[in-house]
């Protein structure tokens, strides 16, 4: 394969993204599998153990830019404990990327880090455990904790704080307690407490988004549009937020909208899934960063040596009709980096490598790039 047709396809497979791409996490545990991960990596000891176990530590606070980071500075590692053992991975197109993140977010490698202690005090402080038991009900319409479906579905974590509210409310004005304030902090502390139980640290986390199809009317019929006059104010409150901080702001905001209106519609846990990725998937999975110093990464990192030189055969990577992603940077890197990598000596190059910092601005600065490598002013 010839250096411009390589780094053509890098291009092709790192802009790909003309809308949200509906994501699986059981899909991606899957690739995980059959992309050979497996045989090096563990989840929760399932797996090799050349590599780290990925599950054994939670709440990462990693950004998708930060994931692809990683994963592109454990390429060549990797490539070369793949060819000494045989494994040959197959295609990683950006549907398969999208389902391996939705993946590690089910591991949750994008959570805040959390404290078990501070949980369960928070449980007992917070009044959570006056009516939900751990094994066994308290009060009617109180699932004990072992019951819970929403511990390892962010989404579905969202959805019950938003349908449980007004039961919550009415069982707080007969206690006679005000409403009870959650912070993301205390509802993560909370939630690792909970998922590190005897009787909920072994169920698997969950994780599918939609392509957000349907999110407009459900935002209208939900209500939403009465206060929020458009989703495009709302959305950009949602950015670099984890479900988890949406879900407790939610809950904060229960009195208010009660107050303005009558209790907010119940909503069907796939319509919820389907509002969230609408307003919050592909400003979450998308990242930004600052493309002033993603110009300065591309240069640092000798990038316009091919990138920057129309002799090479290799493209500007100017931005097309659609964004670089870090999806579509890990797409791209499973199934050109190979290549990229052998062809380095001949340009005295180096493997690059970068934070999450780095791959964000650098990403953020490629979005601005115009054919012919000229930048958005």
């Amino acid at each position: 394969m010839t250096l411009a047709r390589w780094a053509f396809l890098f291009l092709g497979a790192a802009v790909a993204h003309a809308e949200i791409v509906a994501a699986d996490s059981t899909r991606g545990a899957r690739l995980f599998e059959t992309q050979g991960c497996i045989e090096c990596h563990s989840v929760n000891g399932k797996g090799g153990h050349v590599g780290p176990d990925l599950g054994r530590r939670v709440d990462r606070d990693y950004t998708p830019a930060t994931l692809a980071s990683l994963l592109w500075n454990h390429a060549p590692a990797m490539w070369t404990a793949m060819r000494e053992r045989g494994i040959h991975p197959g295609d990683l197109n950006e549907q398969a990327a999208a389902d391996l993140f939705a993946y590690f977010y089910s591991v949750r490698f994008f959570e805040k880090p959390g404290d078990a202690g501070r949980g369960k005090r928070l449980f007992e402080e917070r009044h959570c455990a006056q009516c939900h038991g751990l094994a066994e009900a308290k009060v009617a319409r109180a699932k004990p904790i072992s019951q819970w479906n929403s511990l390892d579905s962010p989404i579905a974590l969202v959805n019950a704080m938003w349908n449980h509210a007004a039961d919550m409310g009415q069982e707080l004005d007969v206690r006679k307690l005000g409403w009870i304030r959650l912070s993301a902090q205390d509802l993560t502390d909370i939630l690792v407490y909970l998922r590190n139980l005897p009787s909920t640290r072994q169920i698997a986390g969950v994780f599918r988004t939609t392509t957000g199809q349907g999110g407009k009317e459900i935002f209208l019929s939900s209500g939403c549009a009465g206060c929020h006059t458009s989703e495009l104010p709302l959305a950009p409150r949602l950015k670099h937020q984890t479900l988890t901080g949406i879900a407790a702001e939610m809950w904060n905001h229960e009195p208010r909208m009660t107050a303005r209106h009558a209790p907010p519609p119940h909503l069907e846990l796939e319509d919820m899934r389907v509002l969230v990725s609408y307003l919050w998937a592909r400003q979450f999975f998308e990242d930004s960063g600052d493309a002033i110093r993603g110009k300065r990464v591309f240069a640092a990192k000798k990038c316009s040596v091919c990138h920057g030189d129309p002799a090479s055969g290799a493209p500007s990577l100017a931005r097309g009709p659609d964004a670089f992603t870090g999806i579509g940077m890990v797409s791209a890197l499973w199934q050109h980096g190979p290549a990229m990598l052998d062809r380095f000596p001949e340009k005295k190059l180096s493997w690059p490598r970068f934070d999450g910092t780095q791959m964000s601005d650098l990403i953020a600065y490629l979005n601005t790039r115009e054919a012919g490598g000229q930048n958005a002013k």
